[in-house]
């Protein structure tokens, strides 16, 4: 349940800022896409970016949502998961993706998040913390 909740906070809030370590120094971008395939949290990018390169560097995120009046961090450690059917997924959630990435191209990279690594809270000005763990 936790991660459904996640998963559909995220979505509902169409994007979220993804942290990343270069070296010593944070890296803070937006994205769009998240996905559950296979029970595990999915996230997509670009494997010749830069982002990508730290996510294989550093593999520990964090990222950030808004909604409304409340938003959502979840932190935890990513897994890149190289299947086709993994990437062919995604990319049947995201069809605009299509017209940039294939399932049989070396450059489409999909992650999850690592089972029993990931907390998640959402956080309001006007309610306590609602932490998730999965």
């Amino acid at each position: 349940m936790s991660m459904q909740k996640t998963y559909q906070f995220i979505k509902d809030a169409k994007h979220y800022f993804i942290a990343t370590m270069d070296n010593d120094q944070p890296r803070v971008r937006p994205f769009g896409t998240i996905h559950i395939f296979e029970g595990k949290l999915y996230i997509q990018a670009g494997r010749k970016k830069n982002v990508a390169k730290q996510m294989l560097a550093n593999n520990k995120v964090e990222l950030c949502a808004l909604k409304g009046e409340e938003w959502i961090r979840v932190s935890g450690e990513l897994v890149d998961d190289k299947r086709r059917e993994a990437k062919a997924s995604m990319l049947d959630e995201y069809e605009g993706l299509k017209s940039m990435y294939s399932a049989d191209d070396d450059n489409t990279m999909v992650l999850y998040f690592k089972p029993g690594t990931v907390t998640a809270t959402i956080w309001s000005f006007k309610h306590e913390p609602v932490v998730m763990k999965f």
